[in-house]
């Protein structure tokens, strides 16, 4: 079977030679750096998809594409748009002027490999499709020249136009509803977009979420602190059929343990000392929606108990009120600690461990997926480039090296923050990072997971002058709520004193 041939339409060799790379194995490839080459070469060479950018010099992309849609012989020629991830103006500029899709820069190859594996798909499926329906109309003509000349058989005649009739509306049909499948193909791609990553770990996970949104199930989203746990929760709410209704968020170590019961189950008025008027709980709020409970490991054992009801029979009651209120409510959890260990000890309820965990999902560390490094930061780059109106054009070697060989103790959260301190003092187009001075160094005593956070909060206290909350305390620069940085310095056995308590 023939190669298919792609062209690729773009200025930019670096762009040039990531699109060459991730698609020469499977497919003939054309280049062109100009829009009016491109068109002679889609004129005079059977191409069969065009990835083009819509940045270049003289006849821009969308230019390109208007042309050659007025071409009968390149008119049909799927078009894909390589553009900045979040133009969404020049998106919708290329999809007006007769582009199929766009791809969205820095270059992700298994992106670039699936959208042009499914436009191809759908491309294909289109013609033999529109080729089995012209052939069922050329049966349909002479049918009818038949019913000319078979004047004493109309019935037959008549019989059969009505069935070519009906084979035509069938494929019709058909083509309409593969349209609709290799569609979705599409919109499976771009229903992650806000979770940056391609390596192996991501995609695992993502999967996990794709089979769970879609049901009912109770989902305990478990990981190290900044791995991004509540955005695997929006990614589950947003694929359910509940997406149109807000997602509750509760984080409960942020909330005070005699404020925990009324803010999620609300009060009546005089319920107790200080409740000056009735509020509705988060659970009430959350009715016909779902609620994401953040640190379910910080809640107190009598709540548990009363979380356990509202998990098996949906109903609780507002303190004050002895009625009871009916919800329907998905829960997701999720929790940086092991809930099992804490179950042996006694300050988490097994019962509801097990109700909580029927479909468990755990989120890699930032050192496990040191591929998603770049791209992640990239993402990063773009969203502060915008708010601080600086343009970065590439990352100095030693800084990428730097990054690949940190540890990243506070994950994705503290890579962010990473990228915005470095956007703020870089000056020019090169995007230069430093690193925090208290990262582990290689001559740091080896040890557990455990041991390195112990240690690593420790130096941070350490430099902060023991300041836990505040703009340049502690928790800001480990990317923590205060409260679970102090819950994270109990656990661990860290005295504000200076000292810790090694196990």
């Amino acid at each position: 079977m023939a190669r298919k041939a792609v062209l690729i339409v773009d200025d930019t060799p670096d762009n040039v030679s990531i699109l060459n790379a991730a698609l020469m194995a499977e497919y003939d490839i054309k280049v062109a750096t100009r829009g009016k080459k491109a068109i002679e070469i889609a004129m005079t060479t059977p191409i069969d998809i065009i990835l083009l950018d819509v940045m270049m010099p003289g006849m821009d992309g969308f230019e390109t594409c208007r042309l050659l849609k007025e071409e009968e012989r390149t008119r049909n020629i799927p078009v894909i748009f390589i553009t900045v991830r979040g133009e969404i103006e020049d998106e919708t500029k290329g999809l007006s002027c007769g582009g199929v899709d766009y791809i969205a820069k820095p270059i992700s190859t298994p992106i670039v490999q699936a959208r042009v594996r499914t436009h191809l798909a759908l491309s294909e499926q289109s013609r033999i499709l529109e080729d089995k329906v012209q052939e069922r109309t050329a049966d349909l003509t002479k049918a009818n020249e038949r019913l000319s000349q078979e004047i004493q058989d109309r019935k037959v005649a008549a019989d059969a136009l009505m069935e070519a009739l009906t084979i035509i509306k069938q494929l019709k049909e058909q083509l309409r509803e593969e349209n609709i499948y290799l569609r979705e193909e599409i919109d499976l791609i771009h229903s992650h977009k806000h979770i940056v990553g391609n390596g192996e770990a991501i995609r695992a996970v993502l999967k996990q979420v794709g089979q769970v949104a879609p049901t009912e199930a109770t989902v305990l989203i478990q990981g190290e602190t900044g791995t991004g746990k509540e955005l695997l929760a929006r990614a589950v709410h947003d694929q359910s059929g509940r997406k149109d209704r807000l997602m509750i968020t509760v984080n409960c170590a942020a909330l005070p343990p005699t404020l925990i019961e009324s803010e999620l189950f609300g009060r009546e008025k005089g319920a107790f000392t200080g409740a000056l008027s009735k509020q509705i709980g988060r659970f009430e709020l959350a009715d016909g929606s779902t609620i994401f409970l953040d640190e379910i490991d910080a809640l107190p054992l009598e709540l548990q108990a009363k979380l356990l009801r509202v998990l098996e029979s949906g109903e609780f009651q507002r303190l004050g009120n002895p009625r009871t209120v009916k919800v329907n409510v998905r829960i997701i959890s999720a929790t940086n600690r092991d809930l099992a260990e804490l179950v042996g000890a006694g300050s988490f309820r097994q019962d509801m461990y097990y109700r909580l965990n029927i479909f468990p999902i755990t989120v890699p560390p930032l050192r496990e997926r040191r591929e998603d490094i770049l791209p992640l930061m990239w993402s990063f780059v773009q969203e502060f480039s915008k708010s601080m109106h600086k343009r970065i054009e590439s990352i100095s070697p030693k800084s990428v090296q730097a990054m690949q060989a940190y540890p990243w103790p506070g994950n994705v959260r503290e890579l962010k923050n990473v990228t915005e301190r470095a956007m703020i003092i870089t000056t020019g187009p090169v995007l230069q990072i430093e690193l925090p001075k208290i990262a582990p160094s290689a001559s740091t005593p080896s040890g557990t997971l455990e041991d390195m956070e112990r240690l690593h909060i420790a130096e941070v206290l350490e430099a902060t002058g023991w300041r836990v909350s505040g703009k340049n305390g502690a928790a800001t620069i480990l990317g923590l709520n205060p409260k679970t940085l102090e819950s994270k310095m109990q656990r661990l056995g860290i005295q504000r004193t200076g000292k810790m308590i090694l196990p």
